[in-house]
């Protein structure tokens, strides 16, 4: 089992928290910075880390989630963006690969548009391809029906951390791929004192995030806009661990992005956290840096 560190240093409100596998013995080694999903922390990478020994792994709880919860406002795709940068410059690293799973696919396009001076490849898993919402949808529907679970725990308080735990252990698209390593990354989430307990996420971050890779132009066509070598990979099912996935071939087909230069990659019998957190998955991402190092 890889070691790993967590630094972390002064931002906005509070300290944004960094998990680095590798360390400061590894700075030689390249340098891959990965951006989570809206309501994960950067554990969520670990057993991604795990399958890439021969890289300084560096992964941020984002703004508003983990141990970076009180870092506070602005919160937006382009915030995170410019904070993959700060953790850049904190550790000494000039230039790094980019990684975004979900909503960090967004962060990572962004960043790397933003800075193309600063990543040298950009690796898309299951997210970062997105359409313009209609101005009238409602925004908070939209994340409950997409994101179920995830959003109903950030609205409850629980009794215990194993009653924060259990129904992870049982979601649809984690039974399959549960190991230590995903109930780390759970726990990391936790926050409180027993009797009550709840989620390290701010509603208010996931909500504006949201907003923000849904409606803004500059966003959701940023993945057009990519400056260098780059790779999508999406899942054959959902985030509920449906048949159909929240890319399907046909909506990546239309996407075009082969014109743009991008690299696509259909990971079958994945769902949109298996794609990440299992074995099947983890290596066809490992192999998507690999092919950008």
């Amino acid at each position: 089992m890889r070691q790993s560190v967590e630094i972390g240093f002064p931002l906005g409100a509070g300290s944004y928290a960094v998990t680095r596998w590798g360390g400061p013995a590894t700075v030689a080694a390249p340098t891959v910075i990965a951006a989570h999903g809206i309501t994960a922390n950067g554990l969520a990478w670990a057993p991604l880390a795990e399958a890439l020994p021969e890289v300084d792994f560096v992964a941020p709880d984002l703004r508003g989630r983990g141990r970076s919860r009180d870092v506070g406002g602005p919160y937006s795709i382009a915030a995170h963006a410019d904070d993959l940068v700060r953790t850049l410059d904190h550790l000494g690293v000039e230039r790094a690969t980019l990684l975004g799973h979900s909503m960090g696919g967004w962060v990572a396009a962004v960043a790397a548009v933003r800075h193309p001076e600063r990543f040298g490849g950009t690796v898309l898993v299951d997210g970062g391809l997105g359409f313009p919402l209609p101005p009238d949808t409602d925004l908070d529907a939209l994340l409950d029906n997409l994101l179920g679970p995830a959003m109903a725990k950030l609205r409850t308080t629980y009794a215990s951390r194993e009653e924060f735990l259990a129904p992870w252990r049982g979601h649809p698209s984690l039974v399959d791929v549960y190991s230590p390593a995903v109930e780390a990354y759970q726990a990391r989430d936790i926050i409180g004192t027993e009797p009550e307990v709840r989620s390290a996420c701010v509603l208010e971050a996931v909500r504006d995030d949201a907003a923000d890779e849904l409606r803004n132009p500059e966003v959701v066509g940023a993945i057009h806009r990519l400056p260098g070598r780059a790779v999508f990979l999406h899942a054959e099912r959902g985030l509920l661990n449906e048949p159909v996935g929240l890319y399907s071939p046909e909506v990546v087909a239309a996407a075009k992005l082969e014109d743009a230069g991008i690299d696509v990659r259909y990971v079958a019998g994945t769902n949109h956290y298996s794609i990440l957190l299992g074995d099947r998955g983890v290596t066809a991402v490992a192999e998507a840096v690999r092919a950008l190092l």
